[in-house]
């Protein structure tokens, strides 16, 4: 059995754990939920959907928000 899944964040290798959500991934990497936006294999994922569990072969792209008129 596999003790990890390989993902492409941003644009990189990274290995994350079976089961491991993309609010997981956020909080390993030292980030806060609102620091960030999130999408996953080019759709965007607002914050209370980031409870979806991330799949071998996932993109992933974290990016900051940017607000204004």
């Amino acid at each position: 059995m596999n003790d990890t899944l390989s993902i492409q964040l941003d644009g990189r290798p990274h290995a994350v754990a079976p089961d491991t959500t993309l609010a997981d991934l956020v909080a390993a990497l030292g980030h806060t939920p609102e620091a960030v936006a999130t999408a996953v294999n080019g759709v965007f994922v607002p914050r209370p959907a980031r409870d979806q569990a991330l799949r071998a072969g996932d993109a992933v792209l974290l990016f900051q928000a940017i607000v204004g008129g």
